[in-house]
């Protein structure tokens, strides 16, 4: 071994040399490695993300059950000539679809320019667009560049409807992938036409329009057709962001992107500078916002329309339709609703509504209050109207919240704001209204069709949809309007009752004790049933309601008339109600009745006793339009007699010719109707008919206060005869058919029964009857009697001036009214015989017997030329001497004992 230097320096290189080449080989083994385990891991991630891409793409809807058509539609309503009358939409449904020959090139143009500028080059997704957008956001930090095609749009808001809930990026990144690999599969089977109208018909467009045509209704009134190319780059330019850009709310912000949408078309070589130019020079602002101040007046329904929503809502039900079905096929269905309104009728009824000088010239206003605060803990209190009236009370025990004037409301509002909220509190909200008093309502219905043809909930601005319906909503005490269908129908059709038949109208109490009072003073002794029907006699309808009895009326009510308010039995805190009372037939009921429900009872003799449910449509559509519901059959049944239907009418007649609704009488056409007043002039009605239509007006406070003035309590009246008048100014004359199976016979007034020769000749009335109704009995109220024609008692044998006079006995009435009659019933109306006149023996001894006599002859000749000169009470106009063809019922019109009671008499019949 050489150990010289030389010899170790050459050992110690040779044993580096060895070592060095080991390392290498290790070195570059481990970097093999290395680059095999990231290679690994790599792939092992391609297969994962391409397991991860292709699991959701396998999650993905199915290309084929997919539909990317609208859905969700707007409901039309239309009244009886086929005009639109209100348009029914849920928040997601103001869509009205359009063919694509109807959207204008430009407005085409417009959103392709906008959205998507290679739309017709792509296959559903643009590459480019992606790498500019992610360009953009890898150099700036912004991600405002889409690179969403408007293909992938339409996937986004059709199929993915879920998209604006997204809180994860894995969630937007998952819809994302979905979202292209499906606009791929939409780009193989639909045309790019197809793609971007459905894209045109089901994007949102602000304002709740949903589609180009409900944008272009609701920001230029007009069909999108009609579109300029100014207002297609305004409805264009909504689409990024509707909030931002719209342009009701922001038009500044739309009015940039409208130039962005032009310059984009301009570039595009959509259209050339001169189009550019006149579209810049334009001003689309100024009409949108006309055309939003006219909308803003006409998106509140009418009260028809919300009748017509709650009836067809129930009749979806009644098909088999849940609720939740009916109630989004009716905003989202796109229906077509066919309603029963009358353009011309509800016309007029608007107009004569909307008139205040229509109106007492006192109107007052009612307070509906609602005040939210926020205390300085953080404690929210609520405070009503309720709370309001119990504070001001404690000072003032006759307050209410009934206020003179709108002024007046609102000073009170300050001044308990001022009593509750402090200065450490927050008002969060506060609401009030002002609802002008007395309020109204009206029904007017074709009798022979069963179609309400108008209606009128209110007076006063109506402020929202489906509010208080005073037609179909509020239930009212229906006061004297009940007594011919709870009393007098169920009397002449059904209990052998004529309108002849006679009740002593007497002082009479109710079964509890209370006396029965008559809305006049007094009494007016033995009265027909027409001339309680005609005057609106209390005593003489108790009384009848008696003898009928009150399950009766009621059973006609219920059954007959279908008024669905009546309390049969009902216990609350241990007290019990029901409406089966002799009250029933003064309207004196539990909880009220609805508008619409008493006029259809009227309706029903107006139509010869054939009842058909009211109905406010005819038919409703759907979107494909098949006929979902037919409502135009005219189906009822026959609930009164014909001919008791015709008597009704009759008597009716004389309330308005000469009864308490003469001031309802317009003339022209025949007129039948009832009055209605409560005991206390809460409310008052008018329900009648003509050969037409049938109305009933009523009229009162919603807070039940008392109607005050001759204005107030005759303001039914006012309000139906200004609405009738016109409805028949056009219409021909009608009068009202005698029916077969009535007949008229001469009787006595008195008793209802044939006339004694020579003794009732002073009461004969000629009478309507039903065939076989006709009565056989003679008079047994008039009496023949020898009296003193001087004194009036009974004549002695010496008397000089004895008369034979016809003197009324009041005949004595069924036990059932006799223990509740105070005393004169049944009571003999004929000089007492054995109280004689003074003319006896005593008289003539005296010496100047022939003085007295002579002077006692003149007083006779004195009274008679008296009463000569006064107007007999007892005329029986002539049917056939005046062309009022309401002047045709029979003689008796007028009572015998009372002249009919003027217009400022009539407030209590």
């Amino acid at each position: 071994m050489n150990y010289s230097k030389e010899g170790v320096r050459k050992q110690e290189t040779a044993l580096r040399n060895g070592t060095g080449r080991w390392g290498k080989k290790f070195a570059t083994m481990s970097f093999k490695l290395f680059l095999l385990a990231v290679l690994s891991v790599v792939i092992l991630l391609i297969s994962a993300g391409i397991g991860a891409f292709q699991g959701i793409i396998d999650s993905s809807p199915d290309i084929s059950n997919i539909d990317v058509t609208p859905s969700g539609f707007s409901t039309f309503v239309y009244d009886s000539e086929g005009n639109q009358i209100a348009k029914l939409v849920s928040t997601d449904s103001n869509r009205i679809p359009v063919t694509l020959d109807m959207v204008p090139k430009d407005l085409q143009n417009a959103f392709v320019a906008i959205e998507d500028a290679r739309f017709y080059d792509h296959n559903g997704i643009d590459i480019q667009g992606i790498i500019r957008a992610g360009y953009v956001a890898a150099t700036s930090g912004s991600f405002s560049e889409g690179a969403s095609t408007i293909t992938q749009q339409l996937i986004k808001n059709n199929v993915f409807t879920g998209w604006t809930e997204e809180d994860t990026l894995v969630a937007k990144f998952k819809r994302k992938i979905q979202e292209q690999y499906l606009a791929i599969q939409l780009e193989k089977t639909m045309s790019k036409e197809d793609i971007l109208l459905n894209y045109m018909n089901t994007i949102n467009l602000g304002q709740n329009t949903l589609g180009v045509q409900a944008a272009s209704l609701r920001y230029f009134n007009k069909s999108v057709s009609e579109l300029t190319l100014s207002e297609c780059a305004v409805i264009a330019g909504i689409t990024q962001n509707p909030s931002k850009f719209n342009p009701i709310t922001h038009p500044d912000k739309n009015a940039e992107r409208r130039k962005k949408v032009l310059d984009n078309m301009l570039e595009f070589e959509f259209i050339t500078q001169a189009q550019y130019d006149e579209a810049m020079a334009d001003d689309p602002y100024s009409r949108i916002q006309v055309v939003d101040s006219e909308t803003e007046d006409n998106t509140v329904n009418s009260y028809f329309v919300d009748a017509l929503t709650d009836e067809v809502l129930n009749a979806l039900v009644e098909a088999g339709y849940t609720e939740t079905q009916a109630y989004s096929l009716l905003y989202s269905g796109g229906l077509k609703i066919y309603s029963t309104m009358d353009p011309h009728i509800q016309g007029i009824c608007d107009e004569v509504f909307q008139d205040e000088s229509n109106f007492p010239a006192n109107t007052s206003y009612l307070l509906d209050y609602a005040l939210t605060i926020k205390t300085e803990s953080g404690e929210y209190v609520n405070y009503s109207d309720e709370m309001m009236e119990t504070y001001f009370k404690e000072s003032n025990r006759s307050f209410d919240l009934t206020f003179s004037s709108t002024e007046a409301a609102e000073e009170a509002i300050e001044q308990y704001k001022a009593a509750v909220v402090t200065e450490t509190d927050t008002i969060i909200d506060e609401k009030y209204t002002l609802t002008p008093q007395p309020q109204v309502s009206l029904t007017i219905e074709d009798q022979a069709t069963g179609y309400i043809v108008a209606m009128e909930g209110g007076r006063g601005t109506k402020t929202a949809s489906r509010t208080l319906n005073r037609a179909t909503d509020v239930k009212r005490q229906p006061g004297s309007a009940f007594k011919v269908l709870s009393a007098y129908a169920p009397a002449l059709d059904s209990a052998g009752y004529t309108l002849a038949t006679v009740i002593n109208d007497a002082p009479f109490n109710y079964t509890n004790g209370t006396p029965v009072r008559n809305w006049y003073n007094g009494y007016r002794g033995l009265s027909t049933l027409r001339s309680g029907i005609r005057d609106s006699m209390n005593v003489v309808t108790v009384k009848l309601m008696t003898l009928i009895t009150p399950q009766l009326g009621y059973d006609y009510l219920v059954n007959k008339f279908h008024i669905t308010t009546l309390v049969e039995r009902e216990e609350r805190n241990g007290k019990v109600f029901s409406d089966i009372q002799q009250t029933l037939c003064l309207g004196g009921i539990t909880y009220g009745v609805k508008n619409i429900e008493i006029n259809s009872a009227y309706a029903t003799i107006a139509n010869g006793g054939y009842y058909i449910k009211p109905k406010l449509f005819t038919k409703i559509v759907d979107h494909d339009g098949n006929v979902i519901i037919d409502n135009t059959a005219i189906e009822g049944e026959q609930v009164l007699k014909e001919t008791t239907a015709f008597l009704l009418t009759s008597a009716m007649q004389d309330v308005v010719t000469s009864g308490t609704g003469t001031a309802v009488n317009f003339g022209g056409t025949a007129i039948a109707a009832k009055t209605g007043t409560t005991s206390d002039e809460n409310d008052v009605w008018l329900c009648g008919f003509t050969n037409y239509y049938t109305a009933t007006c009523w009229a009162g406070y919603d807070n039940n206060e008392d109607l005050s003035t001759s204005e107030e309590t005759h303001l039914a009246k006012t309000l139906w005869r200004k609405v009738m008048s016109q409805i028949h100014e056009d219409l021909p004359s009608a009068t009202f058919q005698v029916p077969s199976g009535i007949t008229t016979a001469t009787v006595c007034k008195d008793s209802g029964l044939l006339p004694t020769a020579g003794i009732c000749d002073g009461s004969l009335g000629t009478e309507y009857f039903e065939v076989g109704t006709v009565p056989t009995e003679s008079c047994n109220v008039h009496v023949y009697q020898t009296i003193c024609n001087y004194s009036g008692l009974a004549a002695t044998d010496l008397c000089p001036f004895k008369v034979q006079q016809v003197v009324t006995v009041v005949p004595e009435e069924p036990d059932i009214l006799k223990q509740y009659s105070a005393g004169s019933a049944g009571e003999a109306g004929v000089v007492d015989p054995n109280v004689l006149c003074p003319h006896n023996e005593s008289f003539f001894a005296q010496p100047n017997a022939q003085e007295i006599l002579v002077q006692q002859n003149q007083e006779i000749i004195n009274r008679n030329a008296a009463a000569a000169a006064g107007t007999d009470s007892n005329a029986v106009p002539d049917p056939n001497a005046t062309p009022d063809p309401n002047a045709q019922p029979p003689a008796d019109t007028t009572p015998p004992d009372a002249a009919p009671p003027s217009d400022d008499q009539q407030n209590g019949g």
